[in-house]
């Protein structure tokens, strides 16, 4: 099992976590900031089988509005191993 964090702009993240929950990604969102994009964030923490990493990163780019400046991304995404998972 895989977890991805994603950082997105808040204007993409309300597409990108509806497009993951329909496609029954256990998704959640948190309000951040920080350098990355240099403007209002949100993390995503997305729980994926290791066979369904790809389709989740392509939901992920897929959602994400075309950015204005040059060299500016509009998400950045991490994907860890997850050793143990629980949920109660």
């Amino acid at each position: 099992m895989k977890m991805l964090i994603t950082i997105l702009n808040d204007e993409d993240s309300g597409h990108v976590y509806e497009a993951l929950h329909k496609a029954d990604f256990p998704v959640t969102r948190i309000a951040s900031t920080g350098g990355f994009l240099r403007q209002g964030n949100s993390t995503l923490m997305i729980g994926a089988d290791d066979a369904r990493v790809d389709e989740a990163v392509e939901i992920i780019y897929s959602r994400c509005f075309p950015s204005i400046e040059p060299f500016a991304r509009r998400a950045i995404v991490f994907v860890l191993n997850v050793e143990q998972f629980e949920q109660y």
